[in-house]
């Protein structure tokens, strides 16, 4: 009983710690689990205007998707293989919202460049990004890039590329988080979670 006792404590400890403090590999992190509400948090668009998140999920259910920056590869094709799958995952009554650090005004050419009309979010400042555990410290290779295209706001984090879907509750129904970040969920996988949650 006491060693149940300790590993609760354990786990519990290493969640909060992983809330305060950003951890230092992808391997690291403590996501927000399925049936836990998705944090409050003030975003901004491509155009720079501020969004509260539960205003936007109150909206419709939703494929939250957290990704690296307009400046990853393999964000890039996942932001375009979702916008293929956006009118499937529409008439099943979702809409989808992507969240990287990347600053509002580099929002606007991923938009071009990966045809994305589903909405793009910017968290620079890693509100979103830390409090739903996702976080971890920015390898130093990366830092210049993740300065730039944040527009000097991020000079520490990065997300692990993370899918959530979400209810107008705000609840986490499904994730799909990858430390891996050329591991991204396929189009057809979470089509077929979204029917079934339907």
């Amino acid at each position: 009983m006491k060693k149940f006792f300790f590993m609760v404590l354990a786990v519990i400890t290493s969640t909060v710690n992983a809330q305060n403090t950003v951890p230092k590999t992808a391997l690291d992190i403590a996501p927000l689990l399925i049936g836990e509400k998705i944090p409050n948090a003030t975003l901004k668009t491509s155009e720079n205007t501020d969004v509260k998140i539960s205003d936007l999920l109150k909206k419709k259910k939703t494929v939250l998707v957290f990704y690296r920056g307009g400046w990853c590869p393999y964000c890039n094709m996942h932001l375009q293989a979702l916008a293929e799958a956006e009118k499937e995952i529409l008439d099943l009554g979702y809409q989808i919202a992507a969240v990287s650090p990347d600053a509002p005004k580099n929002l606007k050419s991923t938009e071009e460049k990966d045809k994305v009309e589903y909405t793009l979010l910017s968290d620079s400042k890693g509100e979103l990004t830390n409090a739903m555990g996702i976080a971890f410290q920015v390898p130093e290779n990366y830092k210049s890039v993740i300065n730039a295209n944040s527009n000097g706001e991020n000079k520490s984090f990065l997300p692990v590329p993370s899918v959530f879907i979400v209810n107008q509750e705000g609840e986490i129904l499904f994730e799909y988080i990858s430390p891996n970040f050329k591991h991204r969920i396929s189009n057809e996988l979470l089509v077929s979670v979204l029917k079934t949650l339907k």
